[in-house]
């Protein structure tokens, strides 16, 4: 995918390759934000502080890998990916990579998708210690 904004020239544009996103600092780094700047959870029960880190961290990590591709849900015809998560005895597995393409479910965070299943496989298994700290309780 190359990159364009309005203002670029030609020289400026580079191809962009997602999986030069490693970590959550990566992600930061590509999108111009300070990684050690997390939000305020004053005044937030301590049982909610990592998965609210966690989600937040996992939508840095969806933005800065859409490359600026944004999620258009008023167009049933353009397809969302996410990755789909089983919980089993024997632990967190990563199950598939669906797609939504229109119906009024809701099943996943509208900025928690991406334009490619490719992207979706890579996030969940990149990123899995942040999904499992999102979606399980811990002790």
């Amino acid at each position: 995918m190359t990159t364009k904004t309005k203002n670029s020239t030609a020289a400026e544009v580079k191809k962009f390759d997602y999986k030069e996103i490693k970590t959550f600092e990566d992600a930061c780094k590509n999108l111009g934000i300070d990684s050690a700047k997390l939000p305020d959870l004053n005044g937030i029960p301590e049982k909610f502080h990592k998965p609210i880190i966690a989600g937040y961290k996992l939508m840095i990590v969806y933005e800065a890998i859409n490359n600026e591709w944004r999620p258009d849900w008023s167009n049933h015809n353009q397809y969302k990916y996410y990755p789909w998560f089983r919980v089993l005895s024997s632990g967190f597995g990563f199950s598939h990579s669906y797609y939504l393409c229109g119906g009024t479910i809701t099943i996943v965070g509208s900025r928690l998708c991406t334009d490619t299943s490719d992207k979706a496989l890579y996030i969940a298994e990149q990123f899995r210690d942040l999904y499992q700290d999102h979606l399980l309780y811990s002790e």
